[in-house]
């Protein structure tokens, strides 16, 4: 059996204690060898050898010794001390941390432990023979502890904690808890146990020297006293006894804000001067408050019942300014000065301070408002004006008076004008002076019943200051128009009519318009022996024959004039004459027939048939220039008359030349410029094989040819009689000086047309082909 053995300093103690109370530290491993006790009876006991077998180690950290660390001995019964044991020790650390003599089985660390970074280590060891390497005792586990040691301070987990705490808050309010960490063992002794305290900020905070909570210690602190403080706390181990590691952090308190300041007017009385406008900002008034943010938001209101009706306060939110502004127009004339009291109070309140022993959360002010004496425009007496002027007032007559004066004090002299924007038929006048309004223009009723016309008043000394009044002139009828009948009346009597028949109910109107209403009276300004007149005295009459047997071929219309007459004041009558048709009739009474001058002054009026006449005239007008158009068109001569025409000719050759790939076959840009012609530029689509070399001219440097001939046809053209009219286009082929085949055409080819020879033609490619048969064709012709 292995022994475990170990005699620190810290259990030396044991040894010296009674055998029979020998207390067993721990990682020790005791070997107890028998004793011999006498009983009372004499007799002697015998106590057998045994072994306690201890399994734990105990090592100190942070060992400063130059030499490796003693840790503890291993020994085995099997060991006789003749060095045939060998102590193998296997684990955490062996070899590297720790190290045993395999004959004495003495352990050694060999590095300074750290418990922080490790507290306990767990090994095996066994012994065995050297000689025949056999195992003696068992692999047996053991382990060996960290002692802990005070090496590490406390750590708080922020180096600056932030936080904050209501003004005016009771004491003992809770803060913050801040709280600190040490890495020791927390189970053994007093070396992880914390004590906290203030190092900084006391009167106003206190920490709890257990948990770390600050709490306020101080009543009614103010913020608009002292609104930030600095508090350091302290965290010691040890329990904080003498000796012992401590560590610190900064706590940052502020004090939140809470209404409990009033507002205040800095100063009790303040003077303004205003203007008369309503609406305008006569002043700014600010009371101060202490407090921040929503607790410093207040709202201002006039107190006096005259400063109430004349001027309002808003607050400005952004300055928290009182802004006075004019309700209702103010009159320099009638009152100069204005004195009232303004009130400021918290928008929000806080009720724990509103009974507190400071004056009550208001305060008031004196407001001295003095007007400004401006210029103001001249006030009409009235607004508007509403004159009435009888229509038959002949013109320069009186129509009515308008007044306007200068309030102000200087009360400048006023001058009157019509706005003729208003008055556009110039139907009124008005004296510059005294306002006076005249007629210009004698007014009709039945024209326009009412005139609306602005007067306007204007300063004489400052014409910029003027004012405008709407006079509202409303014309009075007169009885000056006669009633007429109310519509044309197409009349008709049959022929076969009897006596007694009705044969047209008339009505009549009035442009005038009596204050009592209409009343009309109908009669015949002579006796009539064929019709009556009969008044229904409801504005309206009956025409009645008085005979029958009428006849178209003895009379075909009758002519009736009827006398109407109104009831107003003077009386106006007028005669209508109404036209009585006599037409053949069915015995029902239906018309069938009327004579042609009675048809046609029942169906169209005169107006209807000069329409129709115009538009006659109108369509025989438009048929005529259409004629003529078409005439000079036909006169018009095509501008080739004959083949034989001087002017140059289009061939036109069914040729389709080398297709898209062929766009050297000619270029315009010659014509145009000469000097960039490429000389050695050749065409893709064949393979030009010269006959007979050349030596090409250089062309022209100024064109003159290519001018004169342009130059020429323009002259031809524009002296040809026959030419037409308008604009056309005529287009020539003109190739040049200087080509190789010279001209091509027949025209003048016939004295040498034999002379010469066509077949190179041939070799020119396809565009050349078509004249290349047509010329080769006529020489094996001309050979046969």
């Amino acid at each position: 059996m292995i022994w475990w053995c170990c005699i620190p300093i810290l259990f030396m103690v044991s040894i010296l204690l009674p055998i029979t109370a020998l207390p067993v530290a721990p990682g020790n491993t005791v070997n107890l060898l028998g004793t011999s006790l006498e009983k009372d009876d004499g007799k002697i006991l015998q106590r057998s050898k045994r072994g306690w077998m201890w399994n734990q180690f105990f090592l100190l950290e942070e060992y400063t010794g130059n030499d490796n660390q003693y840790v503890g001995k291993l020994h085995s019964n099997m060991d006789r001390g003749d060095g045939n044991v060998k102590y193998i020790l296997t684990g955490d650390g062996v070899g590297s941390l720790f190290l045993i003599d395999e004959n004495s089985g003495d352990i050694h660390a060999t590095k300074r432990l750290d418990r922080e970074e490790r507290a306990i280590y767990t090994l095996h060891a066994k012994v065995v023979d050297k000689r025949t390497n056999k195992t003696l005792e068992a692999d047996t586990e053991f382990n060996i502890k960290i002692h802990d040691i005070n090496d590490n301070e406390p750590k708080f987990s922020k180096d600056i904690y932030f936080a904050s705490v209501p003004e005016m808050s009771d004491v003992g309010t809770s803060v913050i808890q801040v709280t600190a960490t040490d890495a020791d063992d927390q189970t053994y002794g007093n070396s992880a146990k914390l004590v906290y305290s203030i190092l900084q900020g006391q009167p106003y905070f206190s920490v709890d020297s257990d948990n770390g909570t600050i709490r306020t210690a101080l009543p009614n602190m103010d913020r608009e006293t002292k609104e930030n403080y600095q508090v350091v706390i302290q965290a010691k181990d040890m329990a904080g006894q003498m000796g012992g590691l401590s560590g610190t952090t900064t706590v940052s308190i502020t004090l939140s804000d809470e209404n409990d300041s009033p507002p205040r007017f800095a100063n009790r009385k303040t003077q303004f001067r205003s203007p008369s406008e309503v609406g305008a900002a006569i002043g700014r008034i600010k009371a101060n408050d202490a407090d921040v943010g929503r607790n410093a938001e207040m709202q201002y209101s006039i107190v006096d019942r005259d400063g109430q009706d004349i001027f309002t306060i808003i607050t400005d939110q952004n300055t928290q300014e009182g802004i006075i502004r004019v309700k209702k127009q103010l009159d320099y004339e009638r009152k100069k000065t204005f004195s009232f009291k303004v009130e400021v109070t918290n928008t929000y309140l806080d009720p724990r301070f509103m009974y507190s022993p400071n004056p009550p959360f208001k305060d008031d002010a004196m407001v001295r408002v003095t007007i400004e004496d401006v210029d103001e425009p001249p006030v009409f007496s009235r607004n508007p004006y509403i004159i009435e002027v009888h229509e038959d007032t002949a013109a320069g007559s009186f129509v009515g008076v308008v007044s306007a004066k200068d309030l102000d004090a200087d009360n400048n002299p006023v001058k009157y004008s019509i706005d003729r924007h208003t008055d556009l038929e110039r139907l009124f006048n008005i004296d510059s002076v005294n306002g006076t309004i005249t007629t210009l223009k004698a007014l009709d009723r039945e024209m326009s019943k009412w005139h609306n016309i602005s007067v306007v008043a204007t300063e004489i000394s400052n014409p910029r200051q003027t004012t405008r009044v709407p006079v509202f002139i409303r014309v009075l009828d007169v009885n000056d128009n006669a009633p007429e009948f109310a519509m044309y009346y197409e009349t008709f009597v049959c022929e076969n009519v009897k006596s007694g028949q009705l044969i047209q109910t008339i009505s009549a109107v009035d442009t005038d318009e009596p204050l009592v209403g209409h009343k009309f009276v109908f009669s015949m300004s002579f006796s009539n022996p064929n019709f009556t007149i009969i008044d229904n005295e409801d504005n309206t009459a009956r025409i009645i024959t008085r005979r029958g047997g009428f006849s178209q071929r003895e009379m075909n219309a009758y002519l009736l004039p009827v006398v109407i007459s109104d009831n107003d004041y003077p009386i106006q009558s007028s005669t209508s004459t109404l036209t009585v048709n006599v037409c053949a009739c069915d015995s029902g009474g239906n018309v069938q027939s009327c004579n042609t001058e009675a048809l046609l002054s029942a169906g169209l009026s005169t107006g209807a048939l000069v329409a129709i006449l115009l538009c006659v005239i109108i369509l025989l007008m438009i048929v005529v220039l259409f004629a003529a158009l078409r005439r000079q068109q036909r006169k018009k001569e095509p501008l080739i008359i004959s083949k034989e025409d001087v002017r140059d000719n289009v061939v036109s050759y069914n040729d389709e030349g080398g297709g898209e790939e062929d766009t050297q076959a000619f270029d315009i840009g010659t014509l145009r410029n000469p000097e960039v012609m490429d000389a050695n530029k050749l065409r893709r689509d064949i393979i030009p094989e010269m006959l007979f070399p050349f030596g090409r001219t250089s062309p022209i440097k100024d064109n003159a040819d290519v001018r004169d001939f342009i130059h020429g046809r323009l002259h031809e053209n524009d002296s040809d009689p026959t030419a037409p009219p308008y604009d056309s286009l005529a287009t020539y082929a003109y190739e040049g000086s200087g080509s190789l085949a010279e001209s091509l055409s027949s025209l003048e080819s016939g004295a040498t047309e034999g002379d010469q020879e066509y077949d190179y033609l041939s070799n020119w490619g396809p565009a050349f082909k078509k004249l290349a048969d047509m010329y080769i064709g006529k020489d094996t012709e001309r050979e046969t």
